[in-house]
Formats: C-alpha cells, structure tokens, sequence
C-alpha cells in the first residue's frame, strides 16, 4: 500500500517537462533562431501563397490544386504545432513545457503528420487516373471525389491522435522530466515513463504501419503503375508532360518518407540524440518549407499563375 501511495504521489509532481532542444550548443541559440525564423517566415509565405493562388485563379482548380490546397493547409498547422514553441525556447533558458501542453503537442504532432501520410497517397491516386486513366478522370475524380479523399485524409489523423497520445498520457511519469528533444515526440517522453511500455512500443509500430507506411506501399505501388504507363505513351513529348505532372509530388514523398522512415524505423541506438534531432528537423521544419518551392519551380501553371496574380497586384499599386 505505501508503495502505491509513493508511486501516485510521484506520478502528480511531474506537471511539466523540460525541452532540452540544442540548449547543449548554447552559442548557437541566437544564429539558430534567426535561421529558423527566417525558415518558418518563407514556410507561412509560400503555403499561404499556393493556398492563395489556387483558390483565386480559374486555371488552377482541377483536383491536382484541390489537392495541393490541402497539403499547404496541412504545412501550416504542422509547423505551428512545433515552431513557434522551438523558435521561444531558443529565447529563454526556462525551456519548460506543461504536462497538457505537451499531450496537446503530440497529439496535433500524431494528428497532422498521420493525415499527411495519408493525404500524400490521395495525391498519388489523382496522378495514377489522370496518366494511367485521362478519358475517364473528370468522371473519377469529381468534386465529390476529391472532397471525400480529402476528408478521409484529414480525419485518419484523429484515431492514430487519440489512441496513441491518450496511451502514452495514461502511464507514470515518476521524474525526471527532461525530453531530450526540441518537441513532445513519442520516443524521448516515453523513455520518462515508470513502466513497462513494451505493449505500447508494439501498439504503436501497428499504427505506424497502417498509417505511415500502407500509405507509403499504396504510393509505391501506384507510381510503379504511372512509369509503367508513362513509358509506354509513343512520343517523347508526351512522356516528359506526363512525367512533369508527378514529378513534384515525387520529390515531395521521398523527402518526407525518407526523413520520417531513417527516424523511426531505425534502432534507438543508430543515431544518436542529435543526430535524431536532426533529422527531426528535415521532416517537421525543413520539408513544410520546400514544398511550396518545388510546386512552385517545377509546376509552369503554378509558375505562371503566381506571375498574373503579382503583375495584378503591381498594376493595382501603380494605378
């Protein structure tokens, strides 16, 4: 009994949790604030702009740019879930973080990156009908189509959210409460818990492969069918428009799988902390910020859509 009462009495004293972040470089807090800051700005302006552009010009609202609408939606709130909190720790040596704060955290952190798992296989799937199916597109990806995906994309987040968060947050925290992370991921705050957390280690490699990489096996699988098809087309002209149309959406998955899969999927002792944070950095910071850049460069109908609206805008200012 005085056992219990001791554990109970320990599990109430852990309200919050310290970030350790990169606090263990502390001359480099101020040049890294300014980086990331300068990071997260170009992040907000090119999301919010292909949001902008895709919405407000009638040459891009085919399901390809409903699509894409969704990613850069899905961009903003995933940073805003971890750098706004990342860029005031670099500020202040108190890098605290309550014990709802935290469980708020990972549960937006679980929620968006599941949807853009899955979100990312919806943008596949509009490729595959229009390369391996155009006669038969409009019919397949209607608006209600595209509308139904999409939901289904944003809404797969809340179960892998709930379930795992509400797991993690129902075990003892008996001290210490340092995570050795610059936000509340699984790993590093699990490694806090005073119990066994075998089951939840097994619960949560069943998630990530339903919801990171079925996902993922869908993708692959789909551009197998796109290349196949694509090699197939007679004219060199109409390989390389094909090809165009997927080639940004490629580049975007390989980044994000290739950074997301090398943290997770690898043993803990591969890499070490901050090599981890690292790659952590590559996925939640650095990849939100090139996906409007690639759509951007790589897209001529994105391209030239951004150059009427700014010659609109410049023309409305000189008048």
């Amino acid at each position: 009994m005085r056992q219990t009462e001791k554990i109970e009495e320990n599990q109430t004293s852990v309200t919050e949790f310290i970030l350790v972040g990169f606090s263990n470089h502390p001359e480099l807090q101020a040049p890294l604030f300014l980086i990331f800051l300068l990071v997260y700005t170009v992040t907000l302006t090119g999301n919010v702009l292909i949001i902008l552009i895709t919405t407000l010009d009638s040459a891009l609202q085919s399901p390809m740019y409903f699509f894409l609408r969704n990613l850069s939606s899905l961009e903003i709130c995933f940073n805003l879930v971890i750098v706004p909190k990342m860029l005031v720790d670099f500020l202040r040596e108190n890098k605290t973080i309550s014990y709802s704060g935290c469980a708020a955290q990972m549960y937006f952190f679980f929620f968006f990156g599941a949807a853009e798992c899955c979100l990312l296989a919806a943008m596949a799937y509009d490729r595959y009908v229009a390369i391996c199916n155009p006669l038969r597109y409009p019919d397949i990806m209607n608006r209600r189509a595209c509308f139904q995906l999409a939901g289904a994309s944003w809404f797969s987040g809340f179960p892998v959210s709930t379930v795992q968060t509400t797991w993690i947050f129902s075990l003892p925290f008996c001290g210490p409460n340092i995570v050795n992370h610059f936000f509340c991921d699984s790993p590093p705050v699990l490694e806090l818990a005073c119990a066994d957390t075998h089951m939840f280690e097994i619960e949560a490699l069943t998630a990530t492969v339903l919801f990171i990489m079925f996902p993922f096996l869908l993708i692959l699988l789909t551009y197998v069918r796109i290349i196949t098809t694509i090699l197939r087309m007679p004219s060199a002209e109409g390989r390389h428009k094909a090809f165009s149309t997927c080639s940004s959406h490629l580049v975007v998955v390989t980044l994000f799988y290739g950074t997301a899969t090398s943290t997770y999927f690898r043993p803990k002792s591969t890499y070490t902390p901050d090599t981890k944070k690292i790659l952590s950095l590559s996925y939640t910071v650095i990849t939100p910020m090139l996906n409007p850049i690639i759509y951007s460069l790589r897209n001529k109908e994105v391209k030239g859509a951004l150059k009427r609206t700014l010659g609109r805008r410049i023309f409305a200012y000189q008048k």
